[in-house]
């Protein structure tokens, strides 16, 4: 069930056969159908979460709009956790949904903190996956600002094939802050240049 994660892990952390053992007593498996919800905006993000295979979307609703607005996608052997409301227990201001059925391995915040205290070298493993999302953030910040929505296009492509392949367009759109009408123009016009 952890070798995933384990082999994750082991990408930056070299952990001892007992470490092994005892990390995974702190995580448990769950199952959500698509529709299901992992957490609502609103509630407090109890549990940080791995994907083992699935997909998820993270979204708010534009109060002025009554829009959907997508986040961040999350797929196999990604994170999908809202990290301001997990680490500081306070409501999550965006929901997070399964779009196909998803397997999660999930840690509650108390565990959480448990195992970091029982296995120390795991601060470092979730310091390198906390600045990759910041990095990922950043990055899409500036893109969504210096570049038209053609190259929003083309650099998510090139960043996330896999998302790309797996999400409807009218997801892709909002993530990418276009109508899907809009993006279906930029795809055509992409075929027709191949």
């Amino acid at each position: 069930m952890h070798l995933q994660l384990i082999k994750n892990i082991s990408k930056h952390v070299t952990l001892t056969s007992g470490e092994k053992e005892l990390f995974e007593t702190f995580w448990v498996e769950k199952v959500l159908h698509k529709g299901d919800y992992l957490l609502r905006s609103g509630q407090v993000c109890k549990t940080d979460n791995y994907i083992i295979s699935g997909s998820l979307k993270a979204f708010y609703i534009d109060l002025a709009s009554g829009k959907e607005d997508i986040l961040y996608f999350a797929i196999d052997d990604w994170w999908a956790t809202d990290i301001s409301s997990f680490q500081k227990q306070t409501p999550s201001i965006y929901s997070i949904q399964a779009l196909e059925e998803t397997r999660l391995l999930q840690i509650h915040y108390q565990s959480f903190e448990k195992m970091l205290t029982a296995i120390p070298k795991l601060e470092k493993y979730f310091r390198i996956i906390s600045e990759g999302y910041i990095g990922s953030l950043q990055r899409r910040i500036i893109l969504h600002s210096a570049y038209d929505a053609e190259q929003r296009y083309n650099d998510f492509l090139t960043q996330y094939p896999q998302i790309a392949k797996r999400v409807p367009q009218y997801l892709l759109a909002s993530y990418l802050g276009i109508s899907a009408e809009f993006l279906s123009r930029i795809r055509k016009k992409k075929t027709s240049l191949i």
